[in-house]
């Protein structure tokens, strides 16, 4: 791999929403990051940055902190929501230095989903947040060396935290769905359809995997790219189903 991890990073200038504060973050360089696969769950994998590390803007002033697409949207109620309830129990986060340890960047999703519980965000950026945590936490198995010390409890712990993400996720966007309208941070109706079968089939849930899989392969407005997705999907709940004994 050409080139360090910092080469693929500069600092962005933001002014924080609640309390004015000038400061920098961490955010990957245009094109720099190079995608070489995405898991049946959609999350994107890429060659020598995991930019999911760079996902969370934080105020080290105040502990406000967001996903970047929300930052800035801060309602009058949510301001105060924060100003009582984060920043006077906020303590900065260690020094963070020219990069984020994965055990930095789940701290930063920590602060923000408490942030969106206290703001009272919409459910489905709670989900979304879940959701790349869950990701962030498969990124950082994935880069444990397995010679090292204490690997198999590290390992098992980071998995534990991700298991919990996911079945967060999955239980938060099935109450978006029922309360929200569509686009949902981002992403449209079929998107999030399919991350719930994929949601539902990891958790055991068959019959609703295969009844959102079969919406989506018979869908005249799900994209041709969601749709491959949606039978690749159905093949291994197939698979799963026959392997747990369920009949189809």
């Amino acid at each position: 791999m050409a080139g360090s991890v910092t080469d693929k990073l500069f600092d962005k200038k933001y002014t924080c929403p609640i309390c004015d504060n000038n400061f920098t973050a961490k955010t990957v360089r245009t094109g720099k990051a190079r995608m070489i696969r995405t898991d049946m769950d959609l999350r994107n994998v890429y060659e020598g940055i995991e930019p999911l590390k760079y996902d969370i803007i934080l105020c080290q002033k105040c502990g406000y902190a967001a996903l970047a697409r929300f930052f800035d949207s801060v309602t009058s109620v949510q301001h105060k929501y924060i100003s009582e309830k984060i920043t006077p129990n906020f303590k900065p986060l260690q020094d963070e230095g020219d990069d984020y340890t994965y055990d930095q960047a789940l701290a930063r999703y920590k602060v923000a989903f408490a942030n969106a519980v206290v703001k009272m965000a919409k459910i489905s950026e709670g989900a979304y947040l879940s959701l790349k945590m869950a990701w962030l936490c498969r990124s950082y198995k994935e880069s444990l060396d397995k010679d090292m010390s204490g690997y198999q409890e590290k390992y098992e712990k980071i998995e534990i935290m991700e298991r919990e993400n996911l079945r967060k996720a999955y239980d938060l966007f099935i109450k978006a769905v029922q309360k929200e309208e569509f686009p949902m941070c981002g992403m449209d109706e079929s998107t999030v359809d399919y991350i719930l079968a994929v949601l539902a089939m990891e958790f055991g849930d068959y019959f609703d995997a295969s009844k959102l899989l079969s919406k989506l392969i018979t869908s005249y407005s799900a994209g041709q790219r969601i749709k491959d997705k949606a039978r690749d999907a159905k093949e291994e709940l197939a698979k799963r189903m026959k392997e747990a004994g369920v009949e189809a």
